[in-house]
């Protein structure tokens, strides 16, 4: 993407992340990656739940290489980036490997500078992070222009979010959320759940949710999981898929691009926004 330094292109980077594992947040994002594709974006997936792969498990590939080999030095990202379904672009996790649950700053620097000279054009680069508020997750989170928190109606799933948007909030300054409902019964369940997260967050900490809708439960999407598809692939007249072509538009027609404080401004280049900002 080197020639973004001099004409800096509009490239939507999406974190999407959870407080805790087990809301399908891949699934979200495998979904979503092809609905954004079909209306015409170029997508690249950046798996960055680095030591737990799942992107490439979902679509049933088997990347040769992984993000180990490119911050490692043994591989450019080109060589690691996989064409998916429908020309999706992932940057494949790894499997099983624990030292890259926390990257370290060379490692950070290394994977910018290799974004800087990726030459493949893109328009929206979806972030899909591991759960929980590991560093690794915070620096993804922050590193992008827009955070996409997924919940679920169960209790727990409310509880976790909340702890790592107070995290993001009291460290960081975070003031901006996305929040996406998943496995609701209905569009009625899916507001409330969003409802008591603002509650709360709005009772004690200053910022800004931002309801931007539901993905209804549906059986058709464990039959897409086990058969390694994604349902707007295999089933694209279900609820859900039609939620994720919902979603996609949504995402797709957002054409606010702001710039988060030093980390932001450090990364311009990988997201090719441009640094003359002051910041």
């Amino acid at each position: 993407m080197k020639q973004l330094k001099n004409q800096p292109k509009q490239i939507s980077t999406i974190a999407v992340t959870s407080g805790k594992g087990g809301v399908g947040k891949t699934n979200i994002v495998a979904n979503l990656a092809i609905s954004l594709q079909r209306q015409g974006k170029k997508v690249l997936i950046f798996d960055a739940d680095l030591g737990l792969s799942n992107i490439d498990i979902l679509f049933g590939m088997a990347p040769r290489y992984n993000i180990h080999h490119l911050l490692k030095g043994e591989r450019s990202l080109g060589e690691v980036i996989v064409k998916g379904p429908e020309g999706v672009m992932i940057l494949p996790a790894s499997s099983g490997i624990e030292e890259l649950t926390s990257i370290n700053e060379f490692e950070r620097l290394r994977l910018l500078d290799e974004f800087d000279s990726f030459d493949e054009d893109i328009d929206v680069l979806l972030i899909d992070t591991s759960g929980g508020i590991s560093s690794n997750v915070t620096f993804f989170c922050m590193a992008a222009q827009d955070i996409v928190v997924v919940i679920t109606p169960e209790p727990t799933s409310l509880t976790d979010a909340y702890a790592l948007i107070k995290l993001l909030y009291t460290r960081y300054q975070e003031r901006e959320f996305k929040i996406l409902v998943n496995c609701a019964g209905s569009s009625s369940e899916a507001l409330e759940v969003f409802k008591r997260l603002h509650i709360v967050t709005e009772r004690f900490l200053n910022i800004a949710l931002d309801y931007l809708g539901f993905i209804p439960q549906d059986s058709a999407i464990q039959r897409a999981v086990r058969s390694q598809q994604t349902v707007v692939t295999s089933e694209p007249e279900s609820l859900s898929a039609q939620g994720f072509k919902e979603l996609a538009f949504k995402v797709g027609n957002n054409t606010k691009t702001r710039l988060k404080g030093s980390i932001q401004f450090f990364l311009g280049n990988l997201f090719g926004v441009a640094n003359d900002t002051g910041i």
